[in-house]
C-alpha cells in the first residue's frame, strides 16, 4: 500500500477539495454488498459520523471483501469525491485497501439496539459504539470547559491527595489503603490493628473528596479548584452512584452566600454552553436517539435565573404538594433530608427550572458549614437540577474556630489527624467557601444518559472492578 499521511474523518468530512486522494483509517461500522458496487461505512472516533467508501468489487479480491465485516479495521486510500447519497457531502472513492484486524461474527458488539446492561459487561468494546463515543467525547469538552472557566476567572488548578488518613464527610465509607499482609494483621492488646510497620505508618484510605486540603489552598493562592477521582465505598447500586467518580471542588477565600449561588450558577451555564456550542452533532445523535428532550432542556437551563430556595420554603411546598394528594415515596417533614423525588418534584414540576436550595437543618449537613443566626440552619447550598436531583453540593464555611470546635465535638467526630485543618481557622482565619459537582452527574445531565455507569468508561461499583 503506499505510504501517505492518514487524514482524520472528521477532517474530511469537512474537506471540500474534491479530485484529492485521502488515507484514512478506522473501524467499520457496516459494509453493504452488491455485485456492481461496496459501502463500506467507516469511523475513526474522531466524530460520530462516518465516511462512505465506496468499493468496485471488480478491483478487488472478493474473499477479501467478504471478511470486511462489522468491526475490521481497516486502511483506505481513495479520490474524494462529492457524495451522490443524502445527509453526506463527500464519500471517498477507494483506490488502495489494507486490512489491519479482521472482525469474527462472535463480536459482542456487532447488533443494533443492545441493551446498555448488555454492553455494561463488554465495557472495553462498548467504547467503539456511537453512544459512547458520543458519551466520551462530551466527556472530554466538559474537562475542557471546567479547566477553561476557572483559569479566564483566576482560580488556580490545585492537586490535593488522594491518598488521606482524613475523612472529610465523617461518612466512614472509605476504601483502606495498605501494604498490610491481610491474613496476618499484627493486632494490639485491645484487638486493634497495628498500623506502625505499615506504609504510611497510621490507618490511611482513598480519598473521599479534595474539600479540606482544597480550602488550605483557598487561605494561601485566594482561589483554587480541584478536579480529580474520589472514591466513596458506600454499598449503593442505584443509577446515581457510583464507588470511584470524578469530583470538581472550587474553593474561594472571602466569599459570601450570594457570591458562591452566583458562582456555582455562572459556572454550570458554562459548562452546559460549552457543550450546546462545541458537541453539536454529537448532542444531535443522543437528542435523537436516547431523549428527545435533550437539546431543548439544555438550552433551557442557560435561559433561566435558578430559583434561590430556603429549605423551610421548599418543604412547604412539599407538604402542600402532599395536602394536595401528590404521592411522594419518602415522607415529608423539617430537619429530614430530601430524596431525589422531592428535589426534581421542585426543579420539574413546581419551578419548572433549576433551584439552588439554601439554608439546610444543621443536623443533615457536614460539621464544616456555617451556622446561620437562628442557631438552628446552616448556610448550605445544593443546585438541583431537572431529571438528576442534587448536581452541585456546596457552603459557606465555619471560619470561627471556637464555633468549629464546637461543632466537631457535638458529633464526637475524630480530629487527631486533622489538627492541621483546625490551624486554618487558629492562624490568620478567613471567611471562605466552595462547592463540589460530581463529574459524571454533570455529564449525565449533558448527555441524556439515564444510569451514570454509562458516562464513565469503566465504572467502578459494588462486586464489580472490571477491566
Amino acid at each position: 500500500m503506499s505510504k501517505m499521511n492518514r487524514t482524520k474523518v472528521v477532517d474530511v468530512l469537512q474537506c471540500q477539495d474534491f479530485g484529492t486522494i485521502v488515507n484514512v483509517k478506522g473501524w467499520v461500522r457496516t459494509h453493504r454488498s452488491s455485485k456492481a458496487v461496496d459501502f463500506i461505512a467507516l469511523n475513526d472516533g474522531s466524530t460520530i459520523k462516518n465516511v462512505q467508501i465506496v468499493v468496485d468489487p471488480s478491483k478487488f479480491d472478493e474473499n477479501l471483501l467478504k471478511q470486511i465485516t462489522t468491526g475490521s479495521c481497516i486502511s483506505v486510500i481513495g479520490e474524494l469525491v462529492e457524495s451522490q447519497g443524502a445527509g453526506q457531502t463527500s464519500e471517498i472513492q477507494c483506490q488502495e485497501l489494507e486490512v489491519y484486524g479482521l472482525c469474527g461474527n462472535d463480536y459482542p458488539m456487532q447488533k443494533k439496539g443492545q441493551s446498555f446492561e448488555y454492553m455494561r459487561q463488554y465495557a472495553h468494546m462498548r467504547l467503539r459504539t456511537n453512544t459512547f463515543g458520543a458519551v466520551m467525547r462530551i466527556r472530554h469538552n466538559m474537562a475542557i470547559a471546567i479547566h477553561q472557566y476557572f483559569h479566564e476567572h483566576g482560580f488556580f488548578y490545585f492537586h490535593t491527595p488522594i491518598i488521606t488518613a482524613s475523612d472529610c464527610e465523617g461518612a466512614g465509607e472509605m476504601f483502606q489503603v495498605t501494604t498490610q499482609n491481610l491474613y496476618d494483621l499484627k493486632k494490639d492488646e485491645e484487638g486493634k490493628i497495628k498500623y506502625d510497620d505499615d506504609f504510611f505508618g497510621k490507618m490511611t484510605s482513598l480519598t473521599v473528596s479534595g474539600q479540606l486540603e482544597g480550602e488550605l489552598g483557598a487561605t494561601a493562592l485566594g482561589q483554587i479548584y480541584t478536579f480529580g477521582p474520589t472514591f466513596r465505598a458506600e454499598n449503593s447500586n442505584t443509577p446515581r452512584h457510583l464507588a470511584e467518580f470524578w469530583m470538581i471542588e472550587p474553593e474561594v477565600a472571602f466569599i459570601g452566600l450570594d457570591e458562591l449561588m452566583d458562582l456555582e450558577e455562572d459556572f454550570i451555564k458554562h459548562c452546559v454552553k460549552w457543550a450546546l456550542e462545541h458537541c453539536k452533532d454529537d448532542l444531535e445523535f443522543l437528542n435523537k436517539m436516547i431523549d428527545k428532550t435533550l437539546i431543548a432542556r439544555l438550552e433551557s437551563v442557560i435561559k433561566e435565573d435558578f430559583v434561590r430556595l430556603p429549605y423551610t420554603e421548599g418543604i412547604k411546598i412539599l407538604e402542600e404538594a402532599v395536602a394536595n394528594g401528590h404521592k411522594f415515596e419518602f415522607p415529608v417533614s423539617w430537619g429530614m433530608d430530601l430524596a431525589s423525588e422531592h428535589e426534581r418534584y421542585l426543579v420539574e414540576h413546581h419551578f419548572k427550572k433549576p433551584v439552588i436550595m439554601i439554608n439546610y437543618p444543621k443536623d443533615i449537613k457536614a460539621f464544616y458549614m456555617k451556622m446561620n443566626e437562628d442557631g438552628k440552619t446552616v448556610q448550605g447550598t445544593d443546585v438541583l437540577f431537572p431529571q438528576i436531583g442534587e448536581i452541585i453540593g456546596g457552603s459557606v464555611r465555619e471560619e470561627n474556630y471556637d464555633k468549629l470546635m464546637g461543632e466537631i465535638n457535638r458529633r464526637n467526630i475524630p480530629m487527631k489527624d486533622m489538627w492541621w485543618y483546625l490551624d486554618t481557622r487558629k492562624y490568620g482565619t478567613c471567611p471562605h467557601g466552595g462547592f463540589g459537582l460530581g463529574f459524571e452527574r454533570l455529564i449525565l445531565f449533558v448527555t441524556g444518559m439515564a444510569n451514570i455507569r454509562d458516562v464513565i468508561p469503566f465504572p467502578r461499583t459494588p462486586n464489580n472492578a472490571e477491566f
